[in-house]
């Protein structure tokens, strides 16, 4: 009977490792495609100011939009919470749009070379953020997956496995994406 219940808790201990195991993979590759993504970000990021820099010159009235855009790529920069990250690049993302639609509108601006090759380079970054989110929302799934579903929940419970959050896309986004606009 003793060998039974030592074979019992043995087997138990043996199914919490596995699960504790799988957590932390899944955990750990959610925070490779955060870092994966936030490269990303970051390029977007260095992109910003030369971007303004050439508006700047030619919408200058427009002043609002420049400086909204200036506040919320110092929120990004700064945010450090994954999910204040993806709230604040949200935001920054549909700013970029209505900057790129609203230059549509200064021939000059799009006569120019300069600006010509930072439009052409941010929907490029814009393309690898969107793969970075895809990628980084399929580890998420998974791990949130993993820590809500029968037994492994047990296990995320008793050693702190949190949900992490999606990186949700703005429904305007999802419509009108940057390249559209461009």
């Amino acid at each position: 009977m003793l060998w039974i219940l030592a074979a019992v808790i043995a087997l138990v201990l043996l199914a919490l490792a596995a699960i504790f195991n799988c957590l932390v993979r899944r955990k750990n590759q959610v925070d490779e495609a955060f870092s994966t993504m936030d490269r990303c970000l970051h390029k977007r990021y260095d992109l910003v100011p030369n971007l303004l820099n050439a508006v700047r010159g030619c919408a200058f009235h427009e002043r609002a939009i420049l400086e909204k855009i200036v506040r919320e790529r110092n929120l990004a920069l700064t945010s450090k919470d994954p999910a204040e990250v993806i709230r604040s690049n949200a935001s920054l993302g549909q700013s970029l749009s209505h900057l790129i639609a609203l230059a549509e509108h200064y021939p000059e601006l799009q006569a120019s070379q300069n600006y010509q090759s930072l439009e052409e380079e941010l929907v490029q970054v814009e393309e690898d953020i969107a793969n970075a989110r895809r990628y980084y929302n399929g580890c998420v799934r998974l791990y949130n997956d993993a820590v809500q579903t029968f037994p492994s929940n047990l296990a995320a419970k008793l050693f702190g496995f949190r949900k992490a959050a999606l990186y949700e896309v703005p429904e305007r986004e999802v419509r009108e994406p940057m390249r559209a606009v461009i």
